[in-house]
């Protein structure tokens, strides 16, 4: 009796572990197809945006050079009506003051100089949208892995900027670039993560700045690539916000973990990190934290997939 009874009780643990494995694996699965969805829609919608605000930009853009040159004619013209009648009409001398003509004169090109910088702006916005919304390529490519950050840097700049004086200030981004080849990877999902993690940082020290854990003037993201051997590179993203516990860490990974409130995360993000570096680009994906200090995470992914 004895015996049947630790029979029984050994087959009731190994079923508890293969349905706590059965749980992890749906739960997996779950995540992928939920955050597989909404990327893929996500691409596609700002692959559109991309398309429709690029075409009337660039059509801006390129009639600024045309305005540039039109007004630079009329200006020169009008110079020398001043050199040739330097004491005109009344009513002209008159309208020469209401519209002071010297300050046109001056201001336009300056007009015309920031319109110019304002489409280049929009057409650099753009570019990083489409390398960013690469969400639904399926086939691995080579790509520059700086090319990626640097268009999620792009996406992400208006929450570096300081919010307000008593509320949040502007988080300093330091780059160490490393000399790295072309990697084999999906893009889309490379700059998924970086997102992740990079906005995981951006709340960390916001939330740290709001309690007044850290001095307002003092949040930084560092991001930090270099090649370690033959086949692997490695992109470490460092930020000094609030830290992580080991009791966090060690369900950092997990789907649907998190620890923020309702309606600020849903505990997705890191769970497809690591099955995007881990699975996907047989890599690894480690974080490395201590509590009020800082929060470091570390991707190392091969340069060929075999």
């Amino acid at each position: 009796a004895e015996n049947l009874l630790r029979e029984s009780e050994a087959k009731l643990r190994e079923q508890k572990q293969e349905l706590q494995q059965t749980l992890t694996e749906l739960q997996q699965t779950q995540a992928q197809m939920i955050q597989s969805e909404k990327m893929s829609s996500l691409g596609q919608m700002v692959a559109g945006v991309a398309h429709e605000i690029n075409n009337p930009v660039n059509f801006i853009h390129g009639n600024i050079v045309y305005a540039k040159d039109y007004i630079q004619d009329l200006l020169n013209l009008v110079q020398l009506y001043q050199n040739y009648y330097p004491h005109p009409h009344q009513e002209i001398e008159a309208e020469i003051e209401a519209i002071e003509l010297s300050f046109l004169q001056e201001d336009l090109n300056k007009i015309l100089k920031s319109m110019e910088v304002g489409t280049e702006r929009i057409q650099e916005i753009v570019k990083s949208l489409r390398i960013f919304s690469r969400c639904d390529e399926a086939e691995i490519k080579k790509v520059d892995l700086h090319e990626g950050i640097e268009s999620t840097l792009m996406i992400l700049q208006s929450h570096f900027k300081a919010k307000s004086k008593s509320e949040y200030s502007e988080i300093k981004i330091i780059k160490e670039y490393g000399q790295l080849p072309l990697i084999d990877c999906y893009p889309g999902q490379l700059n998924q993560v970086f997102m992740n993690i990079l906005s995981n940082a951006i709340y960390a020290i916001k939330d740290t700045q709001n309690s007044q854990k850290i001095e307002l003037n003092s949040g930084c993201i560092w991001i930090k690539t270099q090649r370690i051997s033959d086949n692997l590179v490695q992109i470490c993203i460092t930020d000094n916000g609030a830290g992580i516990s080991e009791e966090v860490l060690s369900h950092l990974f997990d789907p649907f973990f998190t620890t923020k409130p309702v309606g600020k995360g849903t505990g997705l993000g890191l769970s497809i990190s690591y099955q995007i570096i881990v699975e996907k680009h047989k890599g690894k994906l480690e974080c490395h934290s201590q509590k009020e200090k800082y929060t470091e995470f570390i991707m190392t992914i091969p340069i060929k997939l075999s």
